[in-house]
């Protein structure tokens, strides 16, 4: 863990506090005001996929956990079936989809619909996010779901509850540290992913792990402004986790009570 761990996080902060030279300086996190346009976009466009990840993800752990143990087993595979592919590989079958001349425009042309101009937009950023990172929000959601004593249901049932009242009142709260750790598991790729916005944004989407990657591989040669952004990122991620899962510590003391 001290190697592979801590450091690397120790370089990660020397860099950002020091110039090429060594010597200590905070230049490195004013320079970042320049990029502030960068930040706001990965920020967004990961609450986007995020959300939308939710709004898909959490029906479908949901249908499955009622499902029998067959059929919970044939989709969990056809689920993470997709993962086992490369990420690029499936990266690049979205670009063909989403591209002027792709599946996706060739199929509206041919019903007599107007093309769609989706590759190399924030749009399409955000449809790579969802597809590459769907199955991390579903399977945390569906192991909690599939966990919670179904005689609750019947008990809240017998004393007079609805369905969609079981449902919002005992389902959801007590599902909710699925649906954290899948926001973790989806909004902290997505903030810093660079594959995605390099293939599908086309280099006109620039997100956080584009800029760090410049600063560490690109001609803007700049470890030490790349360390400071790095951790910025670091430190705001931690923040909003933190508050998620105070949040949550908060609803599972409501539902006990």
């Amino acid at each position: 863990m001290g190697i592979f761990v801590a450091a690397p996080i120790a370089i990660v902060f020397f860099y950002a506090f020091t110039t090429a030279d060594g010597v200590p300086t905070l230049a490195n996190f004013r320079e970042m005001g320049r990029f502030f346009a960068v930040f706001t976009r990965s920020f967004s466009l990961a609450f986007i996929a995020t959300v939308i990840c939710i709004v898909i993800g959490y029906p479908i752990a949901y249908i499955l956990s009622r499902e029998g143990e067959r059929w919970q087993r044939i989709m969990i595979m056809l689920i993470m079936l997709p993962m086992w592919m490369n990420f690029l590989l499936r990266t690049y079958a979205w670009m063909s989809i989403l591209e002027n001349t792709g599946i996706l425009n060739r199929f509206l042309s041919l019903i007599g619909l107007p093309q769609l101009q989706i590759i190399n937009t924030p749009a399409a950023v955000v449809i790579g996010m969802i597809y590459n990172f769907l199955p991390f929000m579903i399977l945390p959601i569906y192991s909690v779901i599939v966990k919670i004593d179904r005689s609750l249901f019947e008990a809240a049932q017998d004393l007079g509850a609805s369905t969609s009242s079981v449902f919002r009142r005992i389902i959801i709260p007590l599902s909710l540290p699925g649906v954290l750790s899948g926001i973790m598991m989806v909004f902290v790729p997505a903030v810093s992913t660079f594959v995605i916005s390099q293939l599908l944004g086309g280099g006109m989407v620039m997100m956080l792990g584009d800029l760090i990657e410049m600063q560490f591989l690109g001609t803007a040669y700049n470890p030490q402004l790349g360390s400071a952004v790095a951790l910025v990122m670091m430190l705001i991620v931690i923040v909003l986790m933190y508050i998620m899962n105070h949040f949550g510590e908060g609803e599972e003391k409501a539902v006990r009570l």
